[in-house]
Formats: structure tokens, C-alpha cells, sequence
């Protein structure tokens, strides 16, 4: 799996993309306010990095250019948990499992998701025996 590593600001960014669908420089910049009072030239400029890296990418409108991501959030996201899974724990999920579940608020219905997901995981080792 290649890795997709995001530095806070690149994934508050990637997240405004995957919400919209596709944004403006101006557009991004103002769906990260009120949390994040940034320039507009940072937002583009930062979204300029994100499509050299391959994360979005761009049409002109006219004038403006609009953004989009490229790669899935799914994508991503799998990615990032594996990284800082091998970077904090290496490697050891049960240790990370169990930071999350120590450290988070975990409700009924979460953790029934997380036994269903285990017990498909158990089913899938099984038939590949």
C-alpha cells in the first residue's frame, strides 16, 4: 500500500474537498474559517502542493481554478491509521486497538460495529485456511 502521510493543515484541506466535492481556493479558505483564519495565498498555495503530490486535482473556470481530491478519503484514511500504527505501536494492532478503545469515548453502537468488524475479520481467516 503506498503511503499517503498529511500534515494537519493538507488533511483539514483534503477534507473540505472531500466534503464538497470540489472547491475554489476562496471556497476552501472559508469553509476552514472560523477554526483556521488563514490567507488566501497559503490555501492556494498549499493546494498547489497537495496536486505536485498528487493528491488533487485542478480545472480552470474561467479564472479560477477548482480543486478536487484525487484519491478517495477511504484511501487515505487506511493509510495514515497503518502508518501511525506502525510509527506508535509498530505494528502491534492489538496495542493500538487498545489505545483507542482506553482513550476514546466508545458508545454501545460503536462497539458493536467494532464486534461485528472483528467477527467478519475471524470469517475472512478462516476461509482462507
Amino acid at each position: 500500500m503506498s503511503q499517503h502521510r498529511l500534515a494537519d493543515l493538507q488533511l483539514a484541506i483534503m477534507q473540505v474537498l472531500w466534503e464538497q466535492g470540489e472547491a475554489t481556493v476562496g471556497s476552501v479558505q472559508k469553509a476552514l474559517e472560523p477554526n483556521r483564519s488563514l490567507a488566501y495565498t497559503t490555501v492556494g498555495t498549499m493546494l498547489s502542493r497537495l496536486e505536485r503530490d498528487g493528491q488533487v486535482t485542478h480545472r480552470v473556470e474561467g479564472r479560477v481554478n477548482v480543486y478536487r481530491a484525487k484519491l478517495p478519503r477511504e484511501k487515505v484514511s487506511r493509510s495514515m491509521v497503518s502508518d501511525l500504527a506502525q510509527r506508535l505501536c509498530a505494528g502491534d494492532v492489538t496495542q493500538l486497538v487498545c489505545h483507542l478503545l482506553d482513550d476514546c469515548d466508545v458508545s454501545r453502537d460503536e462497539l458493536t460495529a467494532i464486534k461485528k468488524f472483528i467477527r467478519q475479520k475471524e470469517q475472512e481467516l478462516s476461509d482462507d485456511k
